[in-house]
C-alpha cells in the first residue's frame, strides 16, 4: 500500500510538472508573438508614415485622384527591411557605413530581415575588413626593427580580432539565442569590445611616424564596423529588454543580499574559491619547486607538459621561490589554476622594459591569455625600475580571469588589464605611472594600490583606462580598496603629485567607490593626458570614498567627471557591470552590490 501511494504521488507530480511546462511554453510562444507583432508594427508605422508623407508632397498621386499600383510583395519586403536598416543604424557613430554595409549584405543574402540577421551581416563585414587589413599591411615595407616587431604584434592581435568576431557571428546565429536582450548579450559586448582594444593596441605598437599613420588607415574600416556592431546590439537589446518580464521581488532581494561566485565557475571551482578564502590549497595536478621537490623546477616546464585536452581545472602548485622566467598561459590553456605559498613567497620575476628596446606589449613577466585563468597567493613582478619606463609585471587578456590574494609589483605600467572580463580580490598592486592600465572590464575589490616613489621629474598616476569607443562595455572599477603610499614614498610624498587616473584614450572610464584614499592623492584627483583631450568624453566617477584624499570639493571641473549617487554606483558593482549573477550564499571572497 505504501508503494502504491508513492506511485500515485509520483504520477501527480509528473502531471503537475507537465502542466507547468505546457504553461511556460504557452507563455513563451505568446510573448514571442507579441514581440514580433510589435516589431512588425513599428516597421509598418515607419513605412506607412513615409508613404503618407510622400503622397502629401504630390509624388504618389495626381490631381485626378489616381493612385499608384500596389507594390509586389517582394518590393514591400525590401522596403520594410530598408526601413529597419535605417532604424537599427540610427544609434551608430558611422551611420552611412552602417546603412551601406547592410544594404550591400542584403544583395548577398536577401532573406536577412531579422534584426539578428542584420547584426550578423555587420559583424561579418567587420571580420572581412580585419582580414583585409592584415593582407594590406603585409605588403608594407617596414624599414626598422621596431616597425617589423610592431607588425608581428599586429598580426597576432588582428588574428585574435578575427577569431572573436567569428565567435560573435556564431553566437548570434544560435537557434536558442532567442531575442537579443541585456541578459543575452554580455558575451557579444565582451568580444566586440576586445576587438576594439586589439585594433588600438596594434596601432599603439608602432613608433610615431608615417608607418603608424598608414596602419591607422588600414585598420580604420574594421574599427568603425565593430563600433557599429556594438551600437546595434545595444539598441536592439534595449528594445527587447523593455518587453521582458521582471524578476520577482523576492528573487531580487535574494540576489542583492547574498555573496557568491561568477556563473562561469562550476561547483568544484566555487569550492576552490571558497577554500582560497579560508587559506585552503586545492589538490594540484603538478607541483613546481625550485629545490627539486616537485615534478618540475620551472613553471614553463610544467606548462609544456600540460595535456592538450583536459576536462575541468588544471591546477599548478608553485612552491616558495623566485622564478626568473617569462610565463605565458596560452589561449589553448583554458581553466588553469596557479597558486603559490603566498604572494611574496612564490614570485614570478622579470625585467624586460621599454628603454632596453622591448615593446611595452612584450615586456610582461607573466601573460594570461587562456580563458578562465585563476591565480591565488602568487606574485608577479618586473624589477626593471622607474628609470626603465614601461615595464609590465602582468598582462591579462584572458576572459573571465580571477586573481585572489595576489601581488603585482612594478613601477610604470605594472598591471596591463588588456581586455575582456577580469576580477581582482584582496590583491596588492604597486607602481608609479599608469600602473593599472588597459581596456578590460575589470573590478578590483578589497585591493591595496600602493604608490611608490617615482623619478624626480615624474608624477604618479594610479590608472590609465583605454576605452576608445563609447559603446564598449569596459572600464576600471576600484571598490572598497585602499590607495596609499608605500614606504619609499611616505616620507617624501609632498614632493610628488599623485592622481587617481588620466585618460589614456578618448572614452576612458574609471570609477573609484567605497574606498579609502590617503592624503597622497592631489586635491584635483585626476590628471589630464594632454591639453583638453578626452575631458568631455571620458567618464570618471567617485562615490562614498573616505580618507583625507577623498575630498571632492577641489576636484577637476571636467565635463566627464562626476560625483555619483548610490543608484549610479550600483551599475558598476559585481553582478551588474560584469553582467554576472551570484547564485549562492557562501564565504567566497566576493561581495555582491555595494558595501
Amino acid at each position: 500500500m505504501v508503494f502504491q501511494d508513492f506511485d500515485q504521488i509520483s504520477e501527480r507530480r509528473r502531471a503537475e510538472r507537465a502542466r507547468k511546462f505546457r504553461k511556460r511554453v504557452t507563455i513563451a510562444v505568446v510573448s514571442a508573438s507579441v514581440i514580433l507583432l510589435v516589431v512588425a508594427a513599428a516597421v509598418f508605422v515607419q513605412v506607412s508614415s513615409s508613404s503618407k508623407s510622400t503622397t502629401k508632397n504630390g509624388d504618389s498621386g495626381s490631381s485626378t485622384g489616381n493612385s499608384k499600383k500596389p507594390l509586389p510583395p517582394e518590393t514591400k519586403q525590401v522596403s520594410r527591411v530598408e526601413k529597419m536598416i535605417t532604424m537599427i543604424c540610427n544609434s551608430t557613430d558611422y551611420k552611412g557605413k552602417c546603412e551601406s554595409t547592410l544594404k550591400d549584405g542584403l544583395h548577398t543574402d536577401p532573406n536577412s530581415s531579422d534584426p539578428k540577421d542584420l547584426i550578423k551581416l555587420a559583424i561579418s563585414a567587420a571580420a572581412h575588413e580585419v582580414k583585409s587589413a592584415v593582407k594590406k599591411a603585409s605588403g608594407f615595407n617596414f624599414a626598422t626593427p621596431e616597425e617589423k616587431g610592431a607588425f608581428e604584434d599586429c598580426k597576432v592581435l588582428l588574428e585574435d580580432a578575427v577569431e572573436e568576431l567569428e565567435m560573435s557571428m556564431s553566437e548570434v546565429s544560435k537557434k536558442n539565442m532567442g531575442k537579443l536582450t541585456a541578459k543575452t548579450t554580455p558575451d557579444l559586448n565582451n568580444w566586440l569590445s576586445a576587438v576594439m582594444s586589439y585594433h588600438e593596441t596594434c596601432v599603439d605598437g608602432f613608433p610615431e611616424g608615417k608607418m603608424k599613420s598608414e596602419m591607422e588607415k588600414v585598420v580604420k574600416a574594421g574599427k568603425e564596423l565593430t563600433s557599429n556592431s556594438l551600437a546595434m546590439i545595444s539598441q536592439v537589446a534595449s528594445f527587447f529588454s523593455t518587453f521582458e518580464m521582471p524578476e520577482g521581488a523576492a528573487s531580487r532581494r535574494r540576489l542583492m543580499a547574498t555573496k557568491g561566485v561568477p556563473t562561469w565557475m562550476n561547483s568544484n571551482e566555487r569550492r576552490m574559491l571558497k577554500g582560497a578564502a579560508a587559506g585552503e590549497k586545492p589538490k594540484p595536478n603538478v607541483v613546481v619547486a625550485k629545490d627539486g621537490s616537485g615534478e618540475f623546477k620551472t613553471i614553463n616546464e610544467a606548462l609544456a607538459a600540460m595535456p592538450a585536452k583536459y576536462d575541468g581545472r588544471y591546477v599548478i602548485y608553485v612552491k616558495e621561490g623566485i622564478y626568473d622566467e617569462t610565463v605565458v598561459i596560452t589561449k589553448k590553456m583554458v581553466n588553469v589554476t596557479m597558486y603559490g605559498d603566498g604572494s611574496q613567497k612564490s614570485m614570478i620575476s622579470g625585467s624586460k622594459n621599454f628603454v632596453d628596446g622591448v615593446r611595452t606589449f612584450q615586456t610582461a613577466t607573466f601573460v594570461a591569455l587562456g580563458e578562465g585563468f585563476l591565480g591565488q597567493a602568487i606574485g608577479f613582478r618586473n624589477i626593471a625600475g622607474p628609470e626603465k619606463h614601461q615595464a609590465v609585471a602582468a598582462r591579462v587578456q584572458a576572459d573571465r580571469a580571477i586573481f585572489v590574494n595576489c601581488r603585482f609589483e612594478g613601477y610604470q605600467d605594472t598591471l596591463y588589464a588588456q581586455a575582456h572580463r577580469q576580477f581582482y580580490r584582496s590583491c596588492l598592486i604597486t607602481g608609479t605611472i599608469d600602473f593599472i592600465f588597459g581596456d578590460a572590464a575589470a573590478i578590483f575589490q578589497n585591493c591595496n594600490m600602493m604608490i611608490r616613489k617615482p623619478l624626480d621629474n615624474q608624477q604618479n598616476i594610479v590608472t590609465a583606462q583605454g576605452r576608445t569607443d563609447k559603446h564598449e562595455t569596459t572600464g576600471i572599477v576600484l571598490q572598497n580598496c585602499k590607495i596609499l603610499p608605500d614606504k619609499t614614498l611616505e616620507a617624501v610624498k609632498s614632493q610628488f603629485k599623485s592622481y587617481l587616473g588620466r585618460p589614456w584614450k578618448e572614452f576612458s572610464r574609471t570609477i573609484v567607490m567605497e574606498s579609502k584614499i590617503e592624503d597622497v592623492i592631489h586635491p584635483d584627483g585626476w590628471m589630464a593626458w594632454q591639453g583638453d583631450f578626452a575631458l568631455k568624453t571620458l567618464y570618471y566617477a567617485e562615490f562614498n570614498n573616505q580618507g583625507p584624499g577623498a575630498k571632492t570639493d577641489a576636484r577637476v571641473k571636467w565635463p566627464g567627471y562626476k560625483v555619483i549617487d548610490k543608484d549610479e554606483a550600483a551599475k558598476f558593482t559585481i553582478g551588474t557591470f560584469l553582467e554576472l549573477d551570484w547564485i549562492e550564499s557562501t564565504s567566497a571572497p566576493v561581495h555582491v552590490g555595494l558595501f
